[in-house]
């Protein structure tokens, strides 16, 4: 019996160990952010991809939390403004932040 509650312990202890690992905080995402932040990204990278004004290999996508980052550099301000347009649009985003520049 004592051996018996020793090992359900022992389980739990790891569990636990295991949940608190795949927990969020505020400088680190979960597992299931990770994934969802993911989708977002590979969305917004379609996005720019489907514009036929914007050259998608110019501009790099990053996403975290929800909160999707613009770099690169490109040649006009409309590419940027498009970029940033484009980006807002796509379900799942809470903000853009443009960090892209003028070649």
């Amino acid at each position: 019996m004592k051996l018996n509650k020793s090992i359900s312990a022992i389980f739990l202890g790891v569990v636990l160990a295991t949940a608190l690992g795949c927990a969020s905080t505020s400088t680190k995402e979960g597992t299931g952010e990770y994934v969802d932040d993911t989708v977002i990204t590979t969305k917004v990278k379609a996005a720019i991809f489907n514009e036929p004004s914007l050259k998608s290999s110019e501009i790099n996508v990053e996403t975290f939390k929800g909160a999707v980052q613009l770099s690169g550099f490109v040649k006009y301000q409309a590419d940027i403004n498009k970029a940033v347009n484009i980006a807002r649009s796509v379900s799942g985003v809470t903000s853009v932040k443009n960090d892209m520049r003028l070649k």
